[in-house]
């Protein structure tokens, strides 16, 4: 059964048999739950059997994918044909998972920002060794005091480890995207601000994060109504810019407007 890729899909199949093997490499998963994001055709699903997990799901939105997935491993994968974005991660197992994704290139960061907005103080995975654009994925582990560095990486630090692994070339994907993938690995911090509601989080990094190029005074104005003295007190100087602030900063001026508002 031949399946051509869906644009509309955001489908770019992997078929770089290095960069398969590579994947499957970074993380130990045998005898361990497995998640896959997007199997497509199932390249990358014959190397994660290879390694013996224990038990492997694999979340396909396309319909005629999943009929060829369930052709292709019969019993050897638990299909879950439906969109990883109305999926509960956290029901999937009653184990962790390690989870392996190329995700879709129009929703990538859209997935994970629901994942870690939804985690709890109870982790539903081990690891997460996700592909997203080079582009995406520089904004990701981009550090402050750099012009990729926004919301995407405030977000991403908040309770994950973010390590860059390699960088895949257009040629190792049929068909060919236009641009370059990176593949990631991310894995849970033991230690993380704790919000009384997350999705502060977007909000405020939102705020400050729709105009970058100005002075900090004027978001400090729109979240507090005591701009100056909150300022003051964390020892920021409002002639910054938004990516000059560190992770941590942020997260102290959340805590900081959650409080003021209780």
């Amino acid at each position: 059964m031949y399946i051509k890729a869906k644009k509309s899909l955001g489908q770019n199949f992997l078929i770089d048999r290095e960069v398969l093997e590579k994947i499957v490499s970074i993380i130990d998963i045998t005898n361990k739950d497995v998640l896959e994001i997007g199997p497509g055709s199932g390249n990358l699903t014959t190397y994660i059997l290879k390694q013996k997990p224990k038990k492997l799901y694999v979340v396909e939105k396309d319909d005629d994918l999943a009929i060829l997935l369930k052709e292709k491993f019969n019993t050897e994968i638990e299909i879950i044909n439906n969109d990883i974005l109305r999926v509960s991660e956290d029901k999937i197992s009653d184990q962790k998972l390690s989870v392996f994704g190329n995700l879709p290139y129009n929703i990538s960061t859209e997935i994970l920002s629901k994942w870690i907005l939804n985690i709890g103080s109870y982790f539903w995975f081990e690891s997460l060794v996700l592909m997203f654009q080079k582009e995406v994925a520089d904004r990701i582990i981009s550090e402050f005091n750099n012009s990729k560095y926004g919301r995407l990486s405030i977000l991403s630090s908040w309770k994950l480890n973010v390590k860059k692994i390699i960088d895949i070339k257009p040629q190792s994907f049929s068909p060919r995207p236009k641009i370059d993938s990176s593949l990631l690995l991310f894995t849970p911090k033991e230690n993380f601000f704790e919000f009384k509601d997350p999705k502060n989080l977007e909000k405020i990094t939102r705020i400050f994060f729709s105009q970058r190029r100005k002075m900090l005074k004027k978001p400090f104005n729109q979240v507090f109504d005591n701009g100056k003295e909150v300022a003051e007190k964390f020892g920021i100087d409002l002639n910054l810019r938004p990516q000059n602030l560190k992770p941590e900063t942020y997260f102290k001026l959340i805590k900081e407007y959650e409080d003021l508002r209780s």
